[in-house]
């Protein structure tokens, strides 16, 4: 595989829908995470991210014009110990109860299935950032219609050990814009993780289509000593 330009993935579609990318940073010290939501409709697009503890939480940004909380507010990102999950939807919580309780990163999204959302059957995305002892791993999961069928929903789970500085891995919702919207396919994309928070924050913000982005998340976890920093961005202020 080839790996690719974060920049010229993000800016060659107007609409990857929601993304998560999780790599190392190019100095090799930190764990690189980050999630952006975008949006077609009004009340996909009157959203912005809210600190949540550890986390991020979505929040409608005008309250009145708020039409169907159902897929469009929830928890992407929660932290369980040593854990970063970072989702495209409720199922934050899912793994994050599940786990508390033992059960693996898999084993919790056995329960869910891609979103109720038909023609578009929009997949589930999630992330797993695991940091221990100086050791840092990650998992990435979609869970898709087989092929827009409502009742066969396809698993996959991706795991990265000892990842390489300045690499990470991108998976998004949806391959391009259209109607309806064609399901992400295949692995991950291998992308470069460039610079620091802020250098890789708009290399992100710049490129996502300025119709359509709404918000950001980006996440650097020292792997050393656990310093977090975080940074958020929403289009609507």
């Amino acid at each position: 595989m080839v790996v690719k330009s974060l920049a010229r993935e993000l800016s060659e579609t107007t609409y990857p829908g929601r993304g998560i990318v999780i790599g190392r940073s190019e100095d090799g010290t930190k764990a690189v995470s980050a999630y952006f939501i975008m949006g077609r409709s009004e009340n996909s697009r009157n959203r912005v991210f809210v600190e949540d503890g550890e986390g991020i939480r979505t929040q409608a940004f005008d309250p009145s014009k708020l039409t169907d909380p159902s897929l469009i507010i929830y928890a992407p990102v929660r932290v369980l110990g040593n854990d970063t999950i970072v989702t495209n939807g409720d199922q934050t919580d899912t793994i994050y109860d599940e786990m508390k309780k033992g059960k693996t990163f898999e084993q919790a999204l056995r329960l869910r299935e891609f979103e109720p959302d038909g023609p578009n059957f929009t997949p589930r995305i999630s992330g797993l950032i695991h940091i221990e002892n100086g050791e840092f791993n990650y998992l990435m999961s979609i869970l898709k219609s087989n092929m827009g069928d409502s009742d066969s929903c396809n698993r996959y789970t991706f795991d990265y050990s000892n990842p390489k500085a300045g690499s990470g891995r991108f998976i998004h919702t949806y391959m391009n814009d259209g109607n309806p919207l064609p399901s992400y396919e295949g692995e991950p994309t291998p992308i470069e993780i460039k610079g620091n928070i802020d250098e890789f924050t708009s290399v992100i913000w710049e490129n996502l289509n300025e119709d359509n982005k709404v918000s950001l998340f980006v996440r650097y976890i020292d792997i050393a000593s656990g310093a977090v920093e975080t940074r958020i961005v929403n289009k609507n202020k």
